[in-house]
């Protein structure tokens, strides 16, 4: 662990490769301690209402991990093959864990990384046995509740052999905290005929800086699955998951859907390396601005022949004052490589509008149909409440704009 910290310590200075720079000097890490609950739905009513729009559903009985700050205040610890505790647990209990730690991402990344671990608030460890399919939705969720809180976690998901896990992570902050940064580093690990579904769902105030860093390793047969989704206030949000499917037949899909509303700064992408043989790729984006600036990053590399990989990025101005820049890039490093993309940004179709109109919807109405068709992007895993709750932010988005 010692030689991590050194390496966190060189890079404590080191700026992200692109996006906005934070100064973490102006964030404080001191907030209360805050007890274990036993029973989520035991928790107030305005954590209760913050937490369910992310996805989390306290009165569930699913595998669950909550931190607060930096408090863990509930973990279910481990049942029928599926293993849920802090990080901090887990590598004191696993000698193994450690197999595992700053193995996929580099703590010397950048700064955020290095906060990561020298200003480490635990995060959560989450395992499927060997051969376990969980047939149910896994809940984590890191919570906000001081007001300029510097929040640094670092998470680690194991699929063992043949299993599977869908997790739902919800990172926010309490509806009356304004300002604060999240920090959160993700390793996945897919073992051989393993599969990670993972949707990440963030919700944010207009002063929060948001840094996550993830690495995953797919091997043979393996399947990962990343969805994003942010349709909150954020100030500057910059993160640039990379998957590396480095087993024959493996396959990743990134797919992130991006509300950017007025002052709002997003730098989102995703990178697929596909070094093995008959792997498969796939990153689609879709991104609305209502007055924000989104840039779209995403990189294919294709390291070995008899790949196959595919990149598309959609965006939709539905503000004068917003912006959109897609920039998706491509390299061959091998013979027999199939890979493309496409990229389109602009605003609705007057002729579209008409055409809804025609048939007797509003102006509004044609325009909220538009946007909802817009962001129909297939994403496993989420509950029917989620749905609801997406589906209302695009009613509310689409007006914004009309």
């Amino acid at each position: 662990m010692e030689n991590f910290k050194q390496k966190a310590e060189k890079a404590r200075e080191k700026k992200a490769m692109f996006g906005s720079d934070i100064e973490l000097e102006k964030f404080t890490t001191t907030a209360p301690t805050y007890e274990h609950v036993m029973n989520l739905s035991k928790i107030s009513g305005d954590e209760k209402k913050d937490i369910l729009e992310v996805g989390i559903d306290v009165n569930n009985k699913n595998p669950t991990y909550m931190q607060k700050d930096a408090s863990v205040i509930h973990s279910t610890g481990r049942s029928e093959g599926i293993e849920v505790i802090s990080i901090k647990e887990a590598l004191q209990k696993y000698d193994w864990a450690k197999d595992y730690y700053w193995k996929a991402v580099d703590v010397g990344t950048d700064k955020f990384t290095a906060s990561a671990e020298l200003n480490l608030m635990n995060g959560y460890f989450i395992r499927a046995e060997k051969g376990v399919k969980c047939p149910f939705p896994v809940s984590a969720c890191l919570f906000i509740g001081t007001k300029n809180f510097a929040q640094s976690v670092h998470n680690i998901i194991i699929a063992e052999e043949g299993s599977e896990l869908n997790i739902i992570s919800g990172c926010l902050s309490a509806s009356s905290v304004e300002s604060g940064i999240h920090i959160g580093v993700s390793e996945f690990y897919v073992k051989k005929d393993a599969k990670i579904s993972f949707t990440m769902i963030h919700k944010w105030n207009k002063e929060f800086a948001v840094r996550p860093r993830s690495v995953a390793i797919v091997e043979e047969n393996g399947k990962f699955i990343s969805n994003y989704i942010c349709m909150s206030d954020v100030k500057t949000l910059q993160l640039y998951p990379a998957v590396k499917l480095n087993g024959k037949n493996s396959v990743a899909r990134l797919t992130s859907i991006l509300i950017a509303k007025e002052g709002a700064e997003m730098d989102v992408g995703g990178k697929i390396i596909l070094n093995a043989e008959n792997t498969k790729g796939e990153i689609i984006s879709r991104a609305i601005t209502t007055g924000g600036k989104i840039i779209a990053r995403g990189n294919l590399t294709g390291n070995v022949p008899d790949v196959k990989a595919h990149m598309a990025c959609q965006g939709l101005i539905l503000s004068a004052k917003g912006s959109i820049k897609a920039i998706p890039e491509i390299e061959g490093n091998a013979m027999d490589v199939e890979m493309s993309h496409e990229a389109a940004v602009g605003k609705i179709e007057k002729e579209k509008i008409e055409y809804l109109m025609a048939r007797g919807l509003s102006e509004e109405q044609a325009t909220s149909t538009i946007v909802r068709g817009f962001l129909n992007v297939e994403i496993e895993g989420l509950g029917e409440n989620l749905k609801r709750q997406i589906d209302d932010v695009i009613e509310l988005v689409s007006k914004e704009g009309y």
